[in-house]
């Protein structure tokens, strides 16, 4: 029997985070954007509920990060909402909505619910704590295959509907998220012509 278990991470687990992230982002991915010590000490202080690390079967998985703010119309970037990815800047513990900022799984444990898993630990934060929503900028790598058709709004709507298969975005809609808006400029990312899709989850214990 297998079994998945998620708790918060603390610089303490900075050498199983590490391994994860060189493991799920290996070269030419640049070793200067994997979470450094600092980063990790930041999320710790700053919201340690939403850092969290996933074991399977006792062996570091996979990992997640998330900050608390409130999202106003309009586009924004990662760095921005992240924070370069410190989140002491942006995270607001008085917002209505969980972001998250980052999940990684080591190639060896992804399609065994590692990813699953941490999405669903997340919309139970999201319960515990009484927010709004879950909300992420979800990379679109697939379409550079279709940036000559259609625009990533348009992208975006045939994905939902499941006419085109998108390899990250497909995933967020399968674990019940749903795509909103395209976000222009969100972090440098050839496949994805640098644009994100912001998704959302919404409480159902939260009236809107």
């Amino acid at each position: 029997m297998s079994s998945i278990s998620i708790r918060p991470y603390t610089l303490d687990d900075y050498n199983e985070l590490l391994l994860i992230q060189k493991e799920a982002f290996p070269p030419p991915f640049p070793e200067e954007l994997w979470w450094s010590r600092a980063h990790i000490e930041a999320h710790a202080a700053t919201f340690p509920e939403g850092g969290m690390i996933a074991f399977y079967n006792g062996a570091p998985a996979g990992s997640a990060t998330s900050l608390i703010t409130t999202l106003h119309e309009g586009s924004h970037t990662w760095d921005e909402v992240a924070d370069h990815g410190y989140i002491r800047g942006t995270h607001d513990p008085n917002g209505d909505t969980l972001y998250g900022i980052d999940v990684c799984v080591r190639p060896d444990y992804r399609g065994r619910g590692v990813a699953s898993a941490l999405y669903e630990q997340r919309k139970q934060l999201v319960r515990g704590l009484g927010l709004a929503r879950y909300v992420a900028g979800c990379r679109i790598p697939g379409y550079r295959e279709w940036a000559d058709r259609l625009s990533p709004g348009q992208y975006m709507q045939e994905v939902a509907a499941g006419r085109i298969h998108d390899l990250v975005l497909s995933f967020m809609l399968r674990q019940g998220l749903t795509a909103v808006q395209p976000l222009p400029g969100y972090v440098e990312d050839d496949e994805s012509h640098n644009y994100a899709v912001l998704v959302e989850w919404r409480n159902p214990d939260v009236n809107r």
